[in-house]
């Protein structure tokens, strides 16, 4: 659905974006994370045939983002991170008015828009002024006009932000609705626990360049490790984990559990669970440390930054 090769932005002296290589299958989530400045936007303006590429290529919904550019407009819903709302106009208005620009009729138009809006919680507000709307509620108003023509991609610059936890449950249970229509999702933000829960397949932009690209467990097994588990016993540890010694690497211990890491915890845990038993341990549970994807974020900026420094020595 999107394809991108030796994608490069430069303006000037400046590269903006250092040949960015992708794919992103139809129904998938695809959240594009980094620092600010790291050329996440002028990334999707470049998929939305906003800018033209200094070199490479890119296709968007089967369409070429340079050749076809028209196709490709029709074929995504943009929210940028300035909305351009016209507040004077009422929300019906504003929607009738984008319909128009996208060729739907008026029974489309009509329908789609009240559709959307009841959907996003704004059913109570089609007739009032945009002007009059919170700044949550602007957010929301502008994801409707995004999906209004019934779009297969999405590309959403920080699509909750400004948003009470409520509305944003709203829109990320909007967004995972949306992946089951085979709908591409593209997915910028700061906001790491929403990337981990929504995206299929994450990349990592830093100084224009693509630094990690995969699924959140490939980029935390690369990054930080194989995955790690932790049992708790029912009584003080009492030399059980000397007991796993050459079975598994025990890291970090407690009072009552240890902690180990395995790359293959199928294969491994029941071993583990048969040894301990066998020498009396009454555990309690055996579970999976979760990482979280700050974690594994902070670690591929922390590598790609060491990397930076010995490149420039």
């Amino acid at each position: 659905m999107i394809e991108a090769e030796g994608l490069t932005k430069d303006f000037n002296d400046f590269r903006a974006v250092d040949n960015i290589t992708l794919r992103v299958e139809p129904g998938t989530a695809f959240a594009i994370l980094g620092p600010n400045g790291a050329g996440k936007t002028t990334t999707v303006r470049m998929l939305t045939s906003i800018l033209v590429p200094t070199s490479g290529r890119a296709s968007v919904a089967g369409y070429d983002v340079v050749k076809q550019p028209e196709h490709v407009r029709a074929s995504v819903g943009v929210l940028t991170e300035q909305h351009g709302l016209y507040e004077r106009m009422k929300a019906m208005e504003y929607l009738d008015f984008f319909g128009r620009v996208y060729r739907l009729t008026a029974e489309q138009r009509k329908q789609r828009s009240q559709e959307l809006m009841e959907r996003f919680g704004l059913g109570d507000a089609l007739n009032r002024r945009i002007g009059e709307y919170s700044k949550g509620m602007k957010q929301k108003l502008a994801l409707v006009r995004s999906m209004l023509h019934n779009p297969p991609v999405l590309l959403l610059d920080e699509p909750t932000s400004a948003m009470d936890p409520q509305s944003a449950k709203l829109v990320r249970d909007a967004m995972s609705d949306l992946k089951h229509d085979k709908r591409t999702i593209v997915l910028t933000t700061h906001n790491l626990n929403e990337a981990q829960q929504l995206a299929d397949k994450i990349g990592v932009i830093r100084r224009g360049r693509l630094i990690a690209l995969g699924t959140f467990t490939e980029l935390s097994r690369r990054f930080v490790g194989d995955p790690m588990m932790e049992i708790q016993f029912a009584q003080p540890l009492n030399g059980h984990a000397k007991m796993l010694d050459g079975l598994v690497s025990v890291e970090t211990t407690g009072e009552n559990w240890l902690r180990y890491r395995t790359a293959d915890p199928q294969a491994t845990n029941p071993t583990v669970l048969r040894k301990l038993t066998e020498h009396g341990a009454q555990i309690v549970t055996l579970s999976e440390v979760q990482q979280s994807l700050e974690q594994v974020y902070l670690q591929i900026v922390a590598e790609d930054e060491g990397l930076t420094q010995d490149n420039e020595r």
